[in-house]
């Protein structure tokens, strides 16, 4: 048996060599230097060796693998950087080389003249999928964790290691382009009925399947390396073909609105690649990857939605020192939908939830809503029966809080009223123990006013949840004036537990995402009553990569609840607080019109009964004098959106609310959808260029209204020709930030 680092290669007495892939030191198996190297050396091994008559290429770990390291993927950009800073010219032509690395290892083992099989025995994506078609042949586990994809364009690139390719030419085109350019994934199944599997098999019998296909006789050849080769339905110039290309680009631009030029690139890629020999269309996709890779929407994203995100989620912002926590036993206090729903995710994570109400009928139906959840989840083949009995066996609903006694951490998700809440942790903490924390999922009420009912407020912290919680995937961890260190490293520890990504905040009315969401709703409100058409707002927030419009998203979160936070502003901070002309307008939509949003089937939508859809309340035109589409520029709207949100962004930045750019982004994007393709609210800023946003801003606010008006923060930022990553430099070292 010989061992590498990464791999271990061991011989039968058929001659097949069994290539594991097993990391040390990490979870899941990902493409490093050190591996490419280590692959290219046991590909020349394989082919030097005479005794080997074929390859099994498997992974060790529970899953197969996730494609490409952090490392891996901050190097590409590094790399570019510093040498467009010593020679810009030749700069493209180093990116297009190392790009090509892979793409030229994977091309290697497809000719290398020995039959390799793919044993793909859990997830694999990205780049770990583009080498598995690279192989011969690929038998997939039918278990149910089995999941393969090409999400590359979810972080703005593509498969650049010959997915488009070799996928283009597996199945038929139609198919191709929308699994790459959604980054769908799929089951073992679905990818054998796609001609990307070609078998599936027990999960015992995976690696027997891959070498019995070897014995059986496996080409070493490629499809499209055979002469005579034609792809699935017969490549470009067919019937089908002419249907299918014309509309292709269009209905990319209805589904993207011209925001992902990685999307694009696909589309180029797969029509090109199909008219040409392999190996020249290989090299086209590596040109195109080389453009994407030096766009200013692929750096972004991948810095927000790849790198961002897994430094946030394994604690980048946890606090030093403090041990890890031991969480065996949650409290949740309020079994509403959003409680329960708590209690759902907590469950699920395998910590034993205590479900507190008012009485035992509220904290039953609490977890009737967890059964609801989990029937669902069962009947999609998410879980399995005993998968979901389990979970719910570890809910245990309750009208006494002395059984909160045990609990490491209480979460309390009761109405959004200081004097409930204010109940609420004085019953519980009469039996919490020293040192459990309790955690308040508030969406708006300031964290350190609701500790001043606390005992002992350096464990008092906020957790605040989206809902859905079951699909949310961001949480807001909120720090009060006194809250310790203990509380946030318990809090971001049961956030991971719980697989969620966590930002951290100060504290202040509406946090970062409420603030960014309401400034979003409210420009909207300053269109209607300008007398844009409903229509058009929706459309232009849509077309600026927003995925709900300000209005459908005002009736999501219900219209009669932004007519109490707005009453509820007044009352705290005075009337100069809100928009006269806002609460006019709410007002006479929740006390006028009784339309309080979606949950009564009536707000800035009308929703009718299945299965028709939801439209504009016709009413809308009534409530200003219209103008006609003609005098509305869309560009601006969509200009409004994105900057207003920006804005209210950098104003958290300034106050101190938000410390580390990476946060800011990462949460405008997960927690309502801040147009993913510019990175997040600051990255949208810093990719434009401080200097250019403030001439925006300012432009805006001579037309729109002084909310427009840059901050001082921004006009300092835009003389000194700074950015956000570099003045707030979250790895410390503004060098590292560029």
């Amino acid at each position: 048996m010989s061992t590498y680092k990464n791999f271990t290669l061991e011989t039968d007495a058929d001659g097949i060599a069994l290539v594991t892939w097993d990391m040390p030191d990490k979870s899941m198996n990902v493409f490093t230097a050190d591996v490419m190297e280590e692959l290219n050396a046991i590909v020349d091994a394989t082919v030097a060796d005479g005794a080997v008559k074929g390859v099994v290429f498997t992974s060790g770990k529970a899953t197969f693998s996730g494609g490409a390291d952090l490392s891996m993927i901050k190097s590409m950009f590094s790399f570019y950087h510093e040498e467009k800073a010593k020679n810009p010219e030749e700069a493209s032509k180093k990116l297009f080389d190392l790009v090509g690395k892979m793409n030229g290892l994977f091309r290697k083992i497809e000719t290398n003249g020995r039959p390799w099989v793919s044993a793909i025995n859990g997830t694999c994506m990205g780049g770990a999928f583009e080498l598995s078609l690279a192989c011969h042949g690929r038998v997939a586990s039918n278990a149910k964790s089995v999941k393969l994809a090409l999400p590359e364009i979810k972080v703005g690139i593509f498969p650049g290691a010959g997915g488009t390719q070799r996928v283009s030419r597996l199945t038929d085109a139609q198919s191709a382009l929308q699994m790459m350019t959604t980054g769908q994934s799929l089951t073992a199944s679905r990818a054998k009925s796609m001609n990307l599997v070609h078998q599936v098999v027990e999960p015992d019998q995976l690696i027997p399947a891959a070498k019995q296909m070897i014995k059986d006789g496996l080409k070493p050849v490629a499809p499209w390396d055979e002469k005579g080769f034609k792809a699935p339905g017969g490549g470009i110039w067919t019937p089908a073909a002419a249907q299918l290309w014309p509309a292709a680009p269009a209905i990319l631009r209805r589904e993207s609105a011209g925001n992902y030029p990685a999307a694009l690139a696909i589309l180029k890629c797969v029509y090109e690649g199909l008219q040409l020999p392999f190996d020249t269309a290989l090299k086209v996709e590596q040109r195109y990857f080389t453009e994407i890779l030096r766009s200013k929407e692929a750096f972004a994203m991948i810095r927000s939605l790849f790198i961002s995100m897994q430094e946030l989620g394994k604690g980048a912002r946890r606090p030093v020192g403090q041990p890890k926590s031991d969480l065996k036993h949650v409290g949740v206090v309020g079994a509403g939908f959003m409680g329960a729903s708590i209690a759902y995710v907590t469950a699920v994570a395998g910590l034993d939830v205590t479900l507190i109400d008012r009485d035992d009928e509220a904290a039953a139906k609490g977890k009737t809503t967890c059964e609801t959840l989990v029937k669902d989840s069962v009947g999609k083949g998410r879980m399995t029966q005993e998968e979901g009995a389990a979970i719910l066996a570890r809910i245990t609903p309750s009208a006494d809080h002395a059984s909160l006694t045990t609990a490491n951490l209480v979460i309390e998700a009761v109405f959004e009223d200081r004097d409930v809440k204010k109940a609420v942790i004085e019953a519980v903490e009469a039996v919490l123990p020293e040192g459990a924390i309790f955690a308040s999922n508030t969406s708006t009420l300031p964290i350190t006013g609701l500790a001043k009912n606390a005992k002992r407020p350096i464990d008092f912290i906020g957790i605040h949840f989206f809902s859905p919680v079951e699909k949310m995937m961001l949480t807001e961890v909120i720090m009060g004036e006194e809250t310790g260190d203990k509380a946030l490293a318990v809090a971001l520890d049961y956030v991971a537990k719980i697989k969620k990504t966590p930002i951290v905040v100060n504290d202040t009315r509406g946090f970062f995402v409420n603030r960014c969401v309401l400034r979003y709703m409210a420009e909207s409100y300053d269109m209607l009553i300008e007398g844009v058409p409903a229509a058009m707002i929706e459309n232009a927030a849509k077309f600026a990569g927003m995925p709900v419009g300000p209005l459908a998203l005002n009736d999501e979160v219900a219209i009669d609840l932004s007519y109490k936070i707005l009453k509820a502003t007044v009352a705290d901070l005075g009337e100069k607080a809100v928009d006269p002309r806002h609460m006019e307008l709410v007002k006479k939509m929740v006390e006028g019109e009784g339309r309080f949003g979606r949950k009564n089937a009536k707000g800035f939508y009308d929703y009718p009964a299945k299965p028709a859809k939801k439209s504009l309340w016709r009413g809308l035109k009534d409530l200003n004098a219209q103008k006609k589409p003609e005098e509305v520029d869309m560009e601006v709207l969509k200009q409004r959106f994105l900057v207003t949100i920006a804005l209210e962004a950098a104003r958290t930045v300034e106050e101190g609310i938000v410390t580390d750019p990476r946060e800011a982004d990462v949460g405008s994007i997960l927690g309502f959808g801040f147009a993913p393709y510019t990175g997040g609210a600051l990255s949208y800023i810093d990719g434009m260029g401080v200097k250019a946003f403030v001439e925006l801003a300012e432009k805006l606010a001579q037309s729109y209204g002084p909310h427009f008006q840059p901050t001082p923060l921004l006009k300092d930022m835009a003389t000194k020709g700074e950015t956000f990553y570099g003045r707030f430099d979250p790895y410390g070292s503004a060098a590292k930030a560029a």
